[in-house]
């Protein structure tokens, strides 16, 4: 069976002031009329049935999840007890599908993408299910072909095909780090380079074969917390074995390593939704290119991202490319360029102990 997997443990600081501790970007209404966590699970209807699709989330947010997915079982959405990185999300997941279907094949999907056709993004999971059903330790992979020289996202090197069906998929050569701007171009150039998805579809069984190999004191936990799944001892076992977890990426620990890696090239749009000006490539823009979400008026205002709740109403005049957000008890106003720098704004908050504001 098919069973799909959600990561939703990101805090989307990037996204602040919209995106707070207990309301992180994957729970916002930035595209369209769902939240990113919503549409996530919505691009999976009619392929995975809600009992075999799990959330793994941040602890504090579970309540908050379950009540944006009522359709799933309260059982699939399962806080960890604190942030471990994506190989231990990996594994916990591998563990619960493991247990209920010993040869499941789980997607692994982040909460916070944007994908344009649910329909192409279905028929490409459907493929690599049919490449893991030819060989049962492959790992699949799902390449967006670049379209400029991003520096923000990783990499993956495409091989040699590995038939002539549709989508094309191939073996992969290596995985690369994010770049700097002359090696994207580069790898642009190239033609044998796609963006990392970061989504990814393995056999259970093979995935936790695979940190058994790479990352024996991270499989160890996990198999005690596995072996605690479904009795009363599951909440302590999972919050002292998870915890004594040393966080890293499955790119580190196990991609980089594992063999056969296949990528399909995907056949849908994509977006990660990484910050503000993402906003401005997922909504209409009106004739001065400002993206507006909320209510505006704008005087001698262009190429300028605003977001507004409640009802509210900002004003701008002269104003150009400029990121104006507000909520109800905080207001961004950043130049594009320095959007980077939302993270100061974070840590500063942080260090100044106005949670209130986290």
């Amino acid at each position: 069976m098919l069973h799909a997997v959600i990561m939703a443990g990101g805090s989307g600081t990037r996204f602040w002031p919209a995106s707070r501790r207990l309301m992180p970007k994957q729970m916002l209404t930035l595209v369209g009329d769902q939240t990113m966590m919503q549409a996530t699970v919505d691009r999976l209807n009619g392929l995975v049935p809600a009992d075999q699709i799990r959330v793994i989330t941040n602890a504090a947010l579970v309540d908050k999840i379950a009540e944006q997915l009522p359709a799933l079982p309260s059982q699939n959405i399962v806080g960890e007890p604190c942030k471990r990185d994506t190989a231990p999300c990996v594994g916990l997941a591998a563990a619960m599908v493991a247990k209920q279907d010993p040869d499941g094949i789980m997607a692994m999907l982040p909460a916070d993408h944007v994908i344009s056709s649910n329909d192409q993004f279905q028929a490409a999971l459907r493929r690599g299910v049919d490449l893991i059903q030819q060989d049962p330790q492959r790992i699949v992979t799902f390449g967006i072909t670049p379209s400029y020289p991003a520096e923000s996202f990783g990499y993956i090197e495409r091989s040699e095909p590995i038939d002539s069906e549709s989508p094309a998929a191939y073996s992969v050569a290596r995985f690369r780090e994010k770049p700097n701007r002359a090696t994207a171009e580069e790898y642009l150039a190239s033609g044998s380079f796609y963006w990392n998805s970061g989504i990814f579809l393995w056999r259970a069984s093979t995935i936790l074969d695979a940190l058994k190999q790479h990352q024996p004191a991270m499989y160890e936990h996990i198999m005690a917390i596995s072996d605690a799944i479904g009795t009363d001892q599951f909440p302590q076992v999972l919050q002292e074995r998870f915890t004594a977890i040393e966080g890293i990426s499955i790119d580190f620990a196990v991609m980089e390593k594992h063999e056969p890696i296949v990528v399909i090239e995907a056949p849908f749009s994509w977006d990660d939704v990484g910050s503000w000006q993402s906003l401005a490539r997922m909504n209409p823009s009106d004739a001065n290119g400002n993206t507006v979400l909320g209510k505006h008026l704008g005087i001698d205002t262009s190429g300028t991202i605003i977001r507004s709740e409640g009802g509210h109403t900002i004003v701008t005049i002269g104003v150009e490319d400029m990121i104006v957000v507000q909520t109800k008890d905080a207001t961004l106003v950043a130049p594009k360029a320095a959007e980077e720098r939302v993270r100061e704004v974070v840590r500063q908050l942080t260090e100044q102990g106005l949670d209130e504001l986290l």
